[in-house]
């Protein structure tokens, strides 16, 4: 069977086929045919249509329990959802008098395929599936960045995401239109950063966004890591040492079993989970790692012949904040990514205290909630990154912090799970029996019997009342 005789076959593609009664002025076009081409699973489907697109969506959603809605006016585009979420159908008007006028406006040669809905023969004007086979991404014209600045993200994403070679020709065209990358709205710019970083091979994506110039433009934070120097615990500049860490990442991810040992599936699980902006964890936590250190330009100073980047991990967060406002990234993603930031530093300093007291642990629970687990794992990326002649560098070091990550990653979860304590006294109740009126003392007077709970040093409230009273 032929790559169009199973697109034929697929699922997606026969329902379609079947609502629709007259194909002649449907088409299938972009990701579906490359999908397979390449031998992939098809489950959603693009078609362009000459006439009415609502009229052939709502065709489509007949079934029971299918959603059929408008996408984008301006556009024009509607979209159909499976009622078990399946599958899933945009239906396009046209862009062009014709199909090959269509077809001339799309953004790369392997997108730019179209199949009749009824038929398997291929409308390929500029030898895309040879350049698919080829293992080559090459702009359909000279206009197509232009057109379509989103197309500079599109590129790297595409071409990491399938391993092709961005061809010469649309190298200089991009990096001719790469200072335009920011214009599409932030939004469009998060969902093709969401896919290449989350994507399977996110340091190509990201090596190629730097060669083709887009970086500069789209993260100018990141772009400005290049060059800065650290100090003795590092081997590498900031950017190159970000890139490492995000490699470490990678690493961490694909090994859970070394770092979380027997709580490897619970962690695995925890970085599937949605998180949002269509971002799981796991992705948020490689967005973590290209953020973490992302205030060292500013805080940079040098003392003594030390360099050093007092608060990189406060001033991070706020300038991840402002990131996120430019990419319009929900709240819940901004603070999450803040978090990772903020806490980055924190596991480092308790090794020194190894083994940590109960009380410890419980502070540090306390303060990295609700990104404990992932920011214990951004730590061990870090160190693992860190390569240098300074002490934290070492063997020693590294392994100490590896073990305090696996115990710190079992309370994370065991916290994530069962929460704090349940105090053994309201608030109200202390505020009577102490005679403390409600405000910051109260609530010290509440967080110091959370922690003394913790820790096992009260457990009853006749105990936590003599103990607050001491």
């Amino acid at each position: 069977m032929s790559s169009l005789e199973r697109l034929a076959a697929a699922p997606v593609v026969a329902a379609a086929r079947s609502a629709v009664a007259d194909a002649e002025g449907v088409w299938i076009v972009g990701g579906a045919i490359r999908d397979a081409a390449l031998g992939r699973e098809v489950a959603d489907l693009d078609l362009a249509v000459s006439g009415d697109p609502g009229e052939v969506a709502r065709a489509i959603g007949r079934g029971p329990g299918e959603s059929v809605f408008e996408l984008s006016v301006e556009f024009g585009t509607w979209r159909v959802i499976s009622r078990d979420g399946g599958w899933q159908v945009d239906v396009s008007a046209l862009r062009g008098e014709t199909i090959e006028a269509d077809l001339g406006e799309r953004d790369f040669t392997i997108g730019a395929v179209a199949v009749r809905l009824d038929s398997v023969e291929p409308i390929d004007p500029f030898a895309g599936l040879s350049d698919l086979a080829e293992k080559r991404l090459r702009a359909v014209s000279e206009q197509s960045f232009t057109a379509d600045p989103l197309r500079l993200l599109r590129a790297p994403r595409l071409a990491a995401e399938l391993a092709l070679e961005i061809e010469p020709r649309t190298i200089s065209l991009a990096r001719a239109a790469a200072p335009r990358a920011a214009d599409p709205a932030g939004e469009r710019q998060l969902t093709e950063l969401r896919q290449l970083i989350g994507g399977p091979d996110p340091l190509c994506g990201l090596e190629l966004l730097g060669e083709l110039g887009v970086t500069g433009a789209v993260l100018p934070e990141v772009e400005h890591l290049r060059g800065v120097e650290q100090g003795p615990n590092h081997h590498l500049d900031v950017y190159d040492h970000t890139i490492a860490v995000l490699e470490h990442t990678l690493e961490v991810e694909g090994d859970l079993e070394r770092f979380a040992v027997d709580r490897a599936a619970e962690v695995e699980a925890l970085l599937d989970e949605p998180l949002a902006d269509e971002m799981t964890r796991r992705t948020a936590l490689r967005f973590g790692a290209l953020f973490h250190d992302i205030a060292k330009p500013a805080t940079k100073a040098e003392r003594d012949g030390f360099v050093g980047f007092r608060g990189h991990d406060e001033v991070g967060a706020e300038v991840i904040g402002e990131i996120c406002y430019r990419l319009r990234a929900s709240r819940r993603l901004t603070q999450h990514l803040q978090g990772l930031a903020r806490h980055h530093l924190r596991l480092g300093f308790l090794i020194p205290e190894m083994p940590l007291p109960p009380r410890r642990v419980h502070a540090y629970l306390r303060a990295t909630d609700p990104v404990t687990v992932d920011v214990t794992l951004l730590t061990v990326a870090d160190r693992l990154s860190a390569r240098g002649v300074g002490p934290i560098a070492s063997p020693e070091m590294v392994s100490a912090h590896l073990t305090l990550a696996r115990e710190m990653i079992a309370a994370g979860l065991e916290w994530r799970r069962e929460g704090p304590p349940q105090p053994l006294l309201r608030g109200d109740e202390l505020s009577a029996e102490l005679g403390i009126e409600p405000g910051p003392e109260l609530g010290s007077a509440l967080a110091e019997l959370e922690a003394a709970q913790f820790a096992g040093e009260v457990t009853d409230r006749m105990g936590a009342l003599q103990h607050l009273r001491r």
